[in-house]
């Protein structure tokens, strides 16, 4: 009979997750850094190494709870189907910002309900060569550039103390 693996506390998977993303940004960034624009956006959505599943973007607001500037809107029941990365649309006229956004997403197309805004938050800053609070920063920054939402009495996931309208706690 064999015997059971270990399993590793919810704190430890958490940790594991977080340093897996983490890798994954660092090897996304020596392959298409250290500059990461629309075009490299571009190559990056269709790299499986990189993005589980088919992605691309569409500047959308529809399916966009409102505040919120972006949402991978799954094209079908089953992740395999792909997914659309819905970009509020006044972010087609802010091409800088549309890479830290969409990374950010990309962590909710590869992982899903594991991923926490942490995760994502790691994983966007080590692809873009950043500090993780830079990185949050310029998010918050973005959004509320953008008119991105109301500012929320809870803390939307890590820096901020939920006053930024960032929505990158969705």
């Amino acid at each position: 009979m064999r015997r059971s693996l270990p399993q590793p506390t919810p704190a430890q998977a958490r940790e594991s997750l977080n340093a897996h993303v983490v890798a994954r940004g660092a090897e996304l960034r020596q392959k298409y850094g250290p500059q990461i624009g629309i075009a490299e956006l571009h190559r990056i959505l269709a790299d499986r190494d990189f993005v589980r599943y088919p992605c691309e973007i569409a500047f959308d607001a529809a399916p966009l709870e409102p505040g919120e500037l972006a949402y991978p809107n799954p094209k079908g029941e089953r992740p395999e189907d792909g997914f659309v990365l819905c970009l509020h649309p006044d972010l087609a006229a802010h091409p800088f910002g549309v890479p830290f956004i969409a990374l950010y997403q990309l962590v909710a197309v590869n992982y899903g309900a594991f991923a926490a805004p942490d995760d994502a938050e790691a994983f966007g800053a080590a692809a873009l060569g950043l500090d993780k609070e830079d990185y949050y920063r310029a998010l918050c920054e973005l959004a509320d550039a953008l008119g991105g939402g109301e500012p929320s009495d809870e803390d939307c996931g890590s820096g901020c103390g939920g006053g930024c309208s960032c929505g990158s706690h969705s």
